[in-house]
């Protein structure tokens, strides 16, 4: 019987936290400067609020300024534009994030077009977007490009590479699905991106060297959907009732994939949590750096490319 070995996205992540320390250092000492990254939190929604406490974190970690706005649950549209565009002309500051989800009130997709795409460090603008796709340089979507280093770390470790492997990514979302497909391209992979209205759905998951989830349903992915030997990148972060004997909480987080049978046929796959998330916070540091350079036309630190 398989069992798969578990992927620390933990310690990798820690391992790009300490790059993009190092990139920093160089910069202090180059050119006298520290990039900035600046966060829009809007509202009380706990677990942004753990995102932004963690992003704030490892940011001043890392040896960068931080910024943090926070603005009330019904604070107008407007007023987040205006603090956007703010931060657009502000010279000093790199990157920018606009947390989300947003209050419903707040057309998102509005928020987000605003952002300078030189300071886009999520990656989410049109024209960041449309860069991907057209396999141009720019920033990229942190938690894709976090699942792409993952699969690259437990190839690596087994004496591979990603070059013609085929990836199937269950999710098409612009969040994750979409732009992972393309950087799974980047990587030279065969890509198959695949949804919950897919026709035999587990078949198309048995055929991939290397799966990932993200479509947002609670194990939706069975173990038998698995490839023996398939790397598994569990995008997926959902809450579900905590049915275990004398269960500390009522609630417990769990991934798109049925952790435990999938461990019977993956060789490695990402535990929920612990995954996928530390990754996407060390690579909106990683792209802060990389906005900075960019903009000041310096070549980025080795340490980050």
């Amino acid at each position: 019987m398989t069992i798969a070995s578990l992927i620390d996205g933990k310690a990798v992540a820690a391992g790009v936290r300490t790059n993009v320390a190092s990139a920093v250092a160089s910069l202090v000492k180059k050119h006298n400067y520290a990039p900035t990254l600046a966060v829009v939190l809007v509202g009380e929604d706990p677990a942004s609020q753990v995102y932004v406490r963690n992003k704030h974190k490892f940011t001043r970690e890392a040896g960068m300024r931080s910024l943090e706005h926070k603005l009330p649950e019904d604070v107008s549209e407007d007023v987040v534009l205006k603090l956007v565009k703010s931060l657009n002309a502000d010279p000093s500051v790199d990157g920018i994030l606009v947390q989300l989800p947003l209050p419903n009130h707040i057309n998102t997709n509005r928020v987000i077009s605003e952002i300078d795409p030189a300071k886009d460090v999520d990656g989410l603008t049109e024209i960041s977007a449309g860069r991907l796709s057209l396999g141009r340089s720019g920033l990229r979507p942190c938690t894709p490009v976090g699942s792409v280093i993952l699969a690259k770390h437990v190839l690596n470790a087994q004496g591979e590479d990603l070059s013609g492997k085929h990836c199937v990514i269950v999710g098409r979302s612009i969040l994750v699905g979409k732009p992972a497909a393309f950087l799974f391209l980047e990587e030279n992979c065969t890509v198959t991106i695949a949804h919950s209205l897919t026709k035999d759905l587990a078949s198309v998951c048995r055929s991939a060297d290397i799966l990932v989830a993200a479509v947002g349903r609670p194990m939706m992915i069975k173990g038998d959907w698995i490839k023996k030997g398939a790397v598994v990148i569990d995008v997926g972060i959902n809450r579900v009732p905590n049915k275990a004997k004398n269960a500390k909480r009522p609630t417990k987080l769990v991934g798109d994939v049925d952790y435990k049978a999938a461990c019977e046929y993956a060789s490695a796959i990402t535990p929920v949590p612990g995954g996928v998330g530390p990754m996407t916070i060390a690579c909106l540091l990683r792209n802060t750096v990389l906005a900075a350079c960019a903009r000041r036309g310096w070549d980025a630190p080795k340490s980050v490319l």
